[in-house]
């Protein structure tokens, strides 16, 4: 396969149900392109067979690439996915497909210009929430609260799963991520603006998946504790306040 433009992260984590039909979606995909996709599926940890099915399609479509990462965390997923793709866009992707798997192009150019990270966002105008209960909406929307007031001012939904960053972007972030959990997209974002890189919220349909493994009380306990670190760090100079060689803001 040629270089390629885009590739696809995605965390899998005790996900031999799900798995099977999230990698045909995404292989559908791939192929109704113009341009070569890369797909990276990162197990770690699971107690079934998620890493055989992954391993198992990628022995079949040369454009896909199992990895089994022993560190817990889905951070520590999506970081190893990211640091080993080669896509000039590289796009961490839940493996629920709760955002339909077309809306990527949404993310990328000629579509979206002039951004170095793009996240997929459930609360900008324009944006459809599908079957959500009405308590996991508002459980939401307290975490995000918490995180818009500890963290990151002004951004509205940093934790749906589907997020897009330019190659060197990446590269620069993931090498200083500390936070392998659930935390890490904050943290992501959090250096992102110590760097000075652009954000951009785009609006999703979203469908909500009675399965997911999100508990909103354990979860935001850690997040909490996590975004505390974060500030720690910051205070530390844990996160280099220098961009990595080879790094540019866009203007």
């Amino acid at each position: 396969m040629s270089s390629p433009f885009l590739s696809i992260i995605i965390p899998a984590y005790n996900e031999e149900a799900r798995l099977p039909e999230t990698l045909e979606q995404v292989l559908s995909f791939s192929q109704d392109q113009p341009y070569p996709v890369e797909i990276l599926v990162v197990e770690n940890g699971s107690l079934d067979r998620t890493y055989e099915i992954a391993q198992s399609f990628a022995e079949k479509h040369p454009q896909f690439k199992a990895l089994r990462e022993t560190m817990r965390g889905k951070g520590q997923a999506v970081r190893r996915g990211m640091l080993e793709a080669h896509g000039e866009y590289r796009f961490m992707c839940d493996s629920d497909l709760s955002m339909p798997i077309a809306e990527i192009n949404r993310f990328l150019p000629p579509q979206m210009i002039g951004a170095d990270i793009v996240i997929a966002s459930r609360e900008a105008a324009g944006a459809i929430r599908y079957h959500e209960p009405a308590y996991r909406h508002w459980g939401g929307r307290m975490i995000n609260l918490m995180i818009r007031l500890m963290a990151l001012p002004g951004l509205h939904d940093t934790q749906c799963g589907f997020k897009c960053f330019r190659s060197p972007v990446a590269e620069d972030l993931f090498s200083h991520q500390t936070i392998g959990g659930w935390s890490f997209d904050i943290e992501l974002l959090f250096v992102a603006r110590l760097r000075g890189y652009s954000i951009v919220e785009l609006p999703i349909p979203w469908y909500f998946d009675p399965k997911s493994k999100l508990n909103v009380l354990r979860d935001s306990l850690q997040m909490g504790l996590d975004i505390l670190t974060i500030r720690r760090n910051a205070r530390r100079g844990v996160y280099n306040q220098e961009r990595s060689p080879g790094v540019e803001k866009r203007p």
